[in-house]
């Protein structure tokens, strides 16, 4: 397998991720001639069968998965500290998954016209995304029309910005929102379960417009309409919204959770509405994802 590097936002280094279900995402989307005969008999059958999903998500929301968590912790070097309530008190391994933080554990940069990553993640943004050359592979392109469902909500951000935010399994799954907003209502746009992984967006990019996902308009003052997307992956059947729409919320209040697995957000903003932090373009245009934390700056308004 490739390996996956990163920036880490905090330190400044470059890291390499330690995949969790490596041997699996290989098997899957791996180069070799057996990874390749695998995946066209059974990707899709592991992908596009809900059922398949919902299974396993029952095993991972039962008690008989709570010896996973510590181990889990462990081996990642997650922080427990940063834990609402304490290791001993989950559950199973989907309670984990979708675990709550300390109040204080991730400050918002202050300001109104400075928007905020909606969640821990690795981050790839782009100022114009009529531009944008591929995200992971050049010449691979993203078809929005595709991945918003609507011809004409595509032609108003096709020149617009985007943020996309890869979630993996180590990351605190809840989901948030950038700037004060009133969220519209959601939409959710049907579709097969593959993964997020590098390594899978690399072989087919398509998967960002196939993928089970749901698109909630946000009005704001600063940055005007924000389409929010979150988009499930591999054993994540359920995305769960926990805001209620037509109501006000301020930035980095919660809009939900992702259940077990990987997965992506995706953040579209009209053209002209937000300049982008410079790190997080220097990295982007570099094809290098930066680990960031939800409540640290994505950029201003313009």
């Amino acid at each position: 397998m490739d390996e996956i590097v990163f920036i880490n936002r905090v330190t400044r280094q470059r890291e390499q991720e330690r995949v969790y279900g490596q041997r699996m995402i290989e098997l899957f989307y791996g180069n070799g001639w057996f990874s390749r005969v695998f995946s066209f008999l059974f990707l899709p059958l592991f992908a596009r069968i809900s059922f398949l999903s919902w299974v396993y998500g029952q095993f991972q929301k039962s008690r008989l998965s709570r010896w996973k968590v510590k181990p889990f912790v462990h081996d990642f070097q997650v922080d427990a500290s940063e834990f609402l309530k304490p290791l001993d008190a989950f559950t199973s391994f989907n309670d984990f998954f979708i675990r709550k933080l300390q109040p204080n554990a991730r400050p918002c940069v202050s300001g109104s016209d400075v928007a905020v990553l909606p969640a821990d993640g690795r981050y790839l943004v782009f100022q114009n995304l009529s531009l944008a050359d591929g995200f992971w592979v050049k010449d691979k392109l993203f078809d929005l029309e595709t991945f918003l469902g609507d011809s004409k909500l595509a032609k108003q951000y096709e020149n617009g910005a985007m943020v996309i935010a890869r979630l993996c399994p180590v990351d605190y799954h809840r989901f948030h929102f950038p700037c004060a907003n009133v969220p519209g209502a959601s939409r959710l746009i049907n579709g097969p379960l593959y993964s997020v992984n590098p390594m899978a967006l690399k072989r087919n990019i398509a998967i960002l417009s196939e993928n089970k996902r749901v698109i909630t308009p946000l009005t704001t003052e600063f940055f005007g309409v924000v389409q929010y997307v979150e988009i499930g992956a591999t054993f994540v059947g359920s995305i769960q919204q926990t805001f209620e729409s037509g109501r006000s919320y301020g930035k980095g209040e919660e809009k939900g959770y992702f259940e077990f697995g990987g997965s992506c957000l995706i953040l579209l903003f009209e053209p002209g509405k937000i300049v982008f932090d410079q790190d997080l373009i220097e990295a982007s245009l570099s094809k290098i994802e930066t680990r960031g934390l939800l409540g640290q700056s994505l950029g201003r308004s313009i």
